[in-house]
């Protein structure tokens, strides 16, 4: 059995090539983008390896779904020719509305938020704050590249939604597993 090397040296000059061919400084607001999105795939990776012995089935089903539709998303930032874009996986209008979903669902069960919270609480809803800021930045790199290039329509709104999802996400965690929320104090 041979063994394909990662490694390929093309890089090493500080230039890359996106999947349509065209050769782009590593330092490129598309790079930022995407690359920002395959931190938050890591970032939730590391949220899925925790919630196992806790019971959250759903939850879990739903982020591996997120983590490919970022996936596919990351795709769309890696193809700056718009015709081959439209070839790849897309993210849709109804990606958007399954994260409105998912969060009207959490939210019946917690109570109302009367004041600002700070990240901490639970291990689990501190994870799920670090993917929500880490899905923030992505977002403003993704708003970075689309000042000046085309993006696909549903980029930002997802990202926007997503990083709202797993704020609803933190505090379902806190709220089902019992442990206090920590709110801002003046």
């Amino acid at each position: 059995m041979t063994s394909t090397k990662i490694y390929t040296r093309k890089g090493d000059a500080g230039k890359t090539s996106l999947v349509n061919g065209e050769k782009v400084a590593k330092s490129h607001a598309r790079l930022e983008g995407y690359g920002t999105v395959d931190e938050l795939n890591s970032v939730i990776g590391v949220l899925l390896s925790h919630m196992g012995a806790h019971g959250f089935d759903h939850a879990e089903r739903f982020l591996r779904k997120i983590q490919n539709q970022l996936f596919n998303l990351g795709s769309q930032l890696a193809c700056s020719d718009e015709k081959m874009a439209q070839t790849l996986p897309q993210i849709t209008l109804e990606h958007v509305t399954a994260l409105e979903t998912e969060m009207d669902d959490m939210s019946k069960s917690l109570p109302p938020l009367t004041q600002f919270i700070l990240p901490g609480g639970h291990m689990l809803s501190s994870q799920a704050h670090i993917a929500r800021t880490v899905c923030r930045r992505a977002e403003r790199q993704c708003a970075k590249v689309a000042e000046s290039e085309n993006i696909p329509e549903q980029v930002l709104p997802y990202l926007n939604r997503l990083n709202d999802y797993f704020f609803v996400l933190a505090r379902f965690f806190n709220h089902t597993l019992g442990s206090k929320e920590i709110t801002w104090e003046k």
